[in-house]
C-alpha cells in the first residue's frame, strides 16, 4: 500500500472529527485508557504545524500530534492512530518516526516523551531512542496531567499521586543533547 505521510496543513482540518472518532473507537476496542480529544483541539494542532497525517489518496489512514509543555522543555507525541483497515503495514512506525523528527526539528532543546499502554508503541519508541522512565521524569505541567482526566484509569493515576498508572512513561533526549553527546565522543579516553 502507498501512503502519503506529511506534516498536516490547515486544509486537513476537515479530518479532525474523523481522527477523534478513530482514537475513541481504538481505545474502546482495546479496552484501554486513552485521553479523549475534541476536534477543535486536533484542528489547533494542525493549524500550528504540530501534527503529522497519513493519507491513502484522500482517505485518512493515520495521525499523530505534538504537545508542548513546561516552556518548551518537553514535547509529547500524542494521539497516534492508524485506521483499522491500514494496520499491519508499518504505518504507525512511519508516522511515529515522522512526528519524532518534526518534534526535534521544531523544538531541538526539548526532551520528547510519551505515555502509552500499547506494546507496539513502546517498541517503536524504543527504536527511536526513548527509554522507560518514572513519571517524575516527565513534565510536571498541570495542563499535561489534566489531559488524563478523560481516561478511565485517571483514578489510578491520582490515587498514586501521579507516580504510576497503567501507562508506561518513555523519554527520549532532546536533539541538542544527542548532538552534544556525538560532539564529545572524540574526547572519550579508551583504556
Amino acid at each position: 500500500m502507498e501512503f502519503t505521510i506529511r506534516v498536516a496543513e490547515p486544509e486537513d482540518k476537515h479530518y479532525a472529527e474523523a481522527i477523534c472518532k478513530l482514537i475513541a473507537e481504538s481505545a474502546k476496542a482495546r479496552g484501554t485508557g486513552i485521553a479523549e480529544r475534541k476536534p477543535e483541539y486536533v484542528a489547533t494542532k494542525i493549524d500550528n504545524g504540530n501534527a503529522v497525517i497519513a493519507l491513502q489518496g484522500d482517505q485518512l489512514a493515520g495521525f499523530c500530534y505534538i504537545e508542548v509543555w513546561s516552556h518548551e522543555k518537553y514535547v509529547a507525541n500524542s494521539g497516534l492512530i492508524v485506521a483499522p483497515e491500514f494496520r499491519k503495514h508499518g504505518l504507525a512506525r512511519a508516522i511515529k518516526k515522522r512526528i519524532f523528527q518534526l518534534s526535534r526539528d521544531k523544538f531541538p532543546a526539548a526532551k520528547v516523551f510519551g505515555i502509552t499502554t500499547s506494546l507496539a508503541v513502546m517498541r517503536v519508541n524504543s527504536d527511536l531512542g526513548y527509554r522507560p522512565v518514572t513519571f517524575s521524569e516527565l513534565t510536571q505541567d498541570e495542563a499535561f496531567w489534566a489531559g488524563c482526566k478523560s481516561c478511565p484509569n485517571y483514578d489510578i493515576l491520582e490515587r498514586n499521586e501521579r507516580r504510576m498508572c497503567l501507562c508506561t512513561a518513555m523519554l527520549a533526549p532532546s536533539k541538542e543533547e544527542v548532538e552534544m553527546a556525538h560532539d564529545l565522543s572524540h574526547m572519550i579516553v579508551k583504556q
